[in-house]
């Protein structure tokens, strides 16, 4: 059934134009939207909501997540307290992601499919590992998405670091999502994957007319690993595999790169995911768009679903560092549907849509919404959320899925994987 969005203030997410209106949706793949006068579309059989006083607009994307991490809040801290980045690896998500079974993965896709729905997010890249529970992983974390509502482009990430059959059976992993489903290659960092890992997974982009999505350089280990073993700074070493020639590629972070690697970066059609909260959380540094060219999008890094706080982080940690100002933070936002579109991927189409209760105190025009959005919205604005045509959160209200009997599995899921971590050694 279409829904029917009435006296809305519509919000044209790219043009920013404001346009009271009454807002048709369709429902299904490529679903449209017609908006007609306020009042000027009989109800009919529609499926009715009252949007007047709010604002209507396209809903939110993450462009890098993690789905394994969602179990993690407010988990026992490690052994000993972590020296640097790579401690923080190998002390709590290596640990945490060699801990992960099939329903653990289930429950941290299904929570952070929730929370994405309830920030008004609609569609995740997701970055995922569970090296010791790798076959059908991606179909676990699909499965669980739709069943909220929430679109996906998924990879796994392949690594060297478990040893060449998790290497292989990543691989497969990736090779047999590819043949049914849009996704992309996942590979972790240039420092934990090998030549021959590295080829293969570039063979398998080409194969599947894929991209790759992959951390680069979020810390200076990976850096000093390639002018170590490759004598090559990362960003020539990945151009060098091919890994860079996709528009469907995602390079994540993006922190320790020279002014070659930037100018180069700029120069191919990758795509950038900036993770700003995450970057400061790890101490690895804050992000830097210069030289880097327009192609930026915004991520969460696992550490939230909610892409306004991610919006105004990057603005605010951007200060002194980045050129970024309420208009560019906006466009970075909002960067992850040109992604999409441009590589014809499925999922984020029109009838996409989230109802902000949006009250402030001062005009809110086509001019200031940016700047509205970086200093006053957030997530508890979110009314509504309109998924593929489907009415996925009501009055602040999962309709999809039973948010407490979740919650309350999650808790316990989480629980147990806290114990098995216990019994994972620190690589």
């Amino acid at each position: 059934m279409a829904i029917l969005l009435q006296n809305a203030n519509f919000v044209h997410w790219d043009t920013l134009v404001f346009q009271p209106a009454d807002v048709l949706v369709e429902e299904g793949p490529g679903g449209r939207i017609t908006l007609g006068s306020p009042g000027g579309i009989a109800a009919g059989e529609h499926d009715v909501i009252d949007c007047r006083g709010k604002l209507v607009t396209r809903s939110f994307a993450v462009a890098h997540h993690h789905v394994y991490s969602a179990l993690a809040r407010g988990m026992p801290p490690p052994p000993s307290p972590p020296a640097g980045f790579l401690d923080i690896l190998r002390s709590i998500w290596w640990r945490l992601d060699k801990s992960l079974d099939a329903d653990s993965i289930r429950m941290s896709a299904l929570v952070t499919a929730m929370a994405a729905a309830k920030s008004g997010a609609t569609f995740v890249a997701d970055h995922h590992a569970s090296p010791h529970h790798i076959r059908g992983s991606l179909d676990i974390i699909a499965g669980s998405f739709e069943q909220v509502g929430i679109a996906h482009l998924l990879c796994y990430e392949v690594s060297d670091r478990d040893g060449s059959h998790s290497t292989a059976l990543g691989l497969e992993e990736t090779d047999s999502y590819l043949q049914g489903k849009q996704g992309l290659v996942g590979l972790h960092a240039s420092f934990t994957v090998g030549n021959d890992t590295l080829k293969k997974a570039v063979e398998l982009m080409q194969r599947h007319d894929s991209g790759i999505h992959m951390h680069l350089a979020e810390d200076t280990c990976d850096q000093e690993h390639c002018l170590d073993n490759y004598n090559s700074r990362v960003v020539q070493r990945l151009d060098g595999a091919g890994v860079l020639d996709s528009s469907k590629t995602i390079m994540v972070h993006g922190l320790h790169l020279d002014d070659d690697e930037r100018k180069l970066l700029g120069n191919k059609p990758c795509w950038v995911a900036q993770n700003m909260e995450s970057n400061l959380k790890n101490k690895v540094g804050r992000f830097n768009a210069r030289g880097l060219g327009s192609r930026i999008m915004l991520g969460t890094d696992g550490m939230h679903s909610d892409m306004l706080r991610s919006c105004r982080a990057a603005f605010l940690a951007g200060q002194g560092v980045d050129q970024i100002d309420p208009v560019s933070a906006y466009a970075r936002l909002r960067n992850i549907h040109r992604y999409l579109k441009q590589n014809g991927f499925a999922g984020d189409d029109d009838n996409n849509l989230v109802v902000l209760a949006y009250d402030s105190p001062t005009e809110l025009n086509s001019d200031n919404l940016p700047a509205h959005m970086v200093f006053g919205m957030h997530a508890g604005n979110v009314r509504d959320v309109i998924a593929g045509g489907r009415l996925i959160v009501k009055n602040r209200v999962l309709q999809t899925i039973d948010e407490e009997t979740v919650l309350k599995e999650s808790a316990a899921q989480s629980r147990r994987l806290w114990n098995k971590m216990q019994a994972v050694g620190v690589p």
